[in-house]
């Protein structure tokens, strides 16, 4: 397994559409155990897109367990995702790994129905809700070469990230 490089805004492949999966071999599971690492490598990350480490195929990783009190599904490795259903509307504060320098204020679907194949081309359906239903979704607009830049409520939604240093107390003078 490997750490994979995460490609960062501007980039141009960021802007570009993934292709589906059709091949589920060993290859691929290999790829899905490095993006995974990849992911947990990173500050707090929950999901991470196949086109953020520059495979345009439509693959991601979704595992918001470390949560407290929030209903999950566990680790998602979701191939060729597809929202069946929205329901309900909420703002919330995103990060991004290829934006890692910014949050923003984005509006996104309370719950949705989703349909994906796992990395044995298994298809499940799944029922998620809140702060589950927002990662999903983020992660699947990197699918279709959207960033959280490109959905924020508005341009006065966009905050810089605070540093460690900036945000360590500063030592009084005396």
């Amino acid at each position: 397994m490997a750490v994979l490089d995460i490609l960062v805004y501007p980039d141009p492949r960021l802007k570009l559409v993934s292709k589906p999966v059709t091949q589920f071999d060993e290859p691929l599971r290999n790829f899905i155990l490095d993006l995974e690492e990849t992911m947990r490598a990173g500050p707090g990350g929950v999901g991470i897109a196949a086109p953020q480490v520059g495979r345009l195929q439509r693959i991601v990783i979704v595992d918001v367990s470390c949560k407290p009190k929030i209903r999950h599904h566990g680790r998602l490795v979701l191939i060729n995702p597809e929202i069946l259903s929205r329901e309900g509307s909420a703002v919330g504060r995103e990060g991004c790994l290829s934006v890692p320098e910014y949050t923003g204020n984005v509006a996104r679907a309370k719950f949705i129905t989703l349909r994906a194949q796992n990395e044995f081309g298994e298809s499940q359906e799944y029922q998620m809700e809140r702060y589950e239903a927002r990662a999903v979704q983020h992660e699947l607009d990197h699918l279709d070469g959207l960033l959280l830049l490109d959905r924020l409520v508005s341009r006065r939604d966009l905050f810089r990230r605070q540093t460690q240093e900036a945000a360590a107390p500063k030592p009084k003078e005396s």
